[in-house]
């Protein structure tokens, strides 16, 4: 009892602060005017997700309960992050057992995912078939002005404020469509999340000089993320997910699969480069901050600014496709 109020404690108000905080620094404009190659690559990476979401529930719908729902939600964190991942199976209230279950097969899978990703731009096939921007990895100062976030407590101060007025108004509104109209259009528009992301998004748009100078949002959320999977995965166990839920990590692989493929194929297509097609299928599966990770890692020191700005433009648009994919497959 005491993790189900934690659970329930932690849907009802963290999440919904964790949310403004990771979309504090998705300036549209900055993103559209510093990153318009790698957006087209990363919309065309999501496609593949979506693609893979409609093959994995066709295939294995009869076997899983409520996995119309279940496939918004990692649609949603498989062009997003987790962030998504929470807001929509949040709004759907999915059985916290699935829901558990869910995030230790997309853990179990993240890791030969990441581990893929490192290991192609070393393989000859990649080398002689796709362009490259980078040749062999660049070591650089993680110690850089890009990757430099000093929290404060006037920034820590400012940006619970802020989240809680916008939380206040998405909720509020909220409440006046869903009790004014009625119909799936205004369920889904009028859907509390989709309002968050919304309006969080038009406040770090219009006021983005102001949100620019606030530091450590991105961390903040973060760990209010990982709160809730914390909690969520405590009654998880992986030899039980084997054994009794292997079906739900066999369709959380097809959607990662098929991401990757259609990305690969895209960026051959369309002449993008390797270093840019990784990117942006980690940037869907993994989320920016992983995204981020491997540009640094790898010493792909040109995209770790861009990869940035374009992952955060997943956590905006993956509630609304998760949503809609969620209300619509029957």
């Amino acid at each position: 009892r005491g993790l189900v109020g934690s659970e329930m404690c932690i849907r009802d108000s963290i999440v919904p602060l964790s949310i403004p905080l990771l979309l504090f620094k998705c300036d549209l404009v900055q993103i559209y005017k510093q990153s318009q190659r790698l957006i087209i690559i990363f919309l065309l990476s999501s496609v593949g997700t979506i693609i893979g979401t409609f093959i994995a529930y066709s295939l294995l719908h009869k076997y899983i309960p409520e996995l119309n729902h279940i496939a918004g939600a990692m649609s949603a964190s498989y062009i997003g992050g987790g962030v998504n991942f929470v807001a929509v199976s949040t709004s759907f209230k999915i059985n916290p057992k699935l829901i558990s279950a869910t995030i230790v097969s997309d853990n179990l899978l993240m890791v030969l995912y990441f581990l893929t990703l490192i290991t192609i731009p070393n393989l000859k096939f990649f080398k002689k078939n796709f362009k490259r921007e980078y040749q062999d990895n660049i070591e650089i100062d993680l110690n850089s002005e890009n990757t430099k976030s000093l929290l404060g407590l006037k920034d820590l101060a400012i940006s619970f404020a802020i989240t809680a007025i916008i939380v206040t108004i998405s909720f509020k509104l909220s409440k006046c469509i869903l009790g004014n109209f009625k119909g799936d259009l205004a369920l889904f528009l009028g859907n509390k999340y989709l309002l968050l992301t919304t309006i969080s998004v038009l406040f770090s748009t219009i006021f983005s000089k102001y949100f620019s100078k606030i530091s450590g949002t991105q961390e903040i959320g973060t760990f209010l993320i990982y709160i809730f999977f914390v909690v969520i995965g405590i009654p998880a166990s992986i030899s039980s997910i084997i054994k009794n839920s292997p079906l739900l990590l066999v369709f959380c692989f097809i959607i990662v699969v098929i991401n990757m493929i259609v990305t690969l194929i895209f960026a051959k297509i369309f002449k993008f480069t390797l270093e840019e097609a990784i990117l942006v299928s980690n940037a869907n599966i993994g989320g920016p901050t992983t995204a981020v990770a491997m540009a640094m890692s790898k010493g792909w020191k040109k995209y770790i600014a861009p990869i940035m700005l374009v992952g955060t433009l997943g956590y905006v648009i993956g509630n609304y496709i998760g949503l809609y994919l969620g209300y619509h497959l029957i």
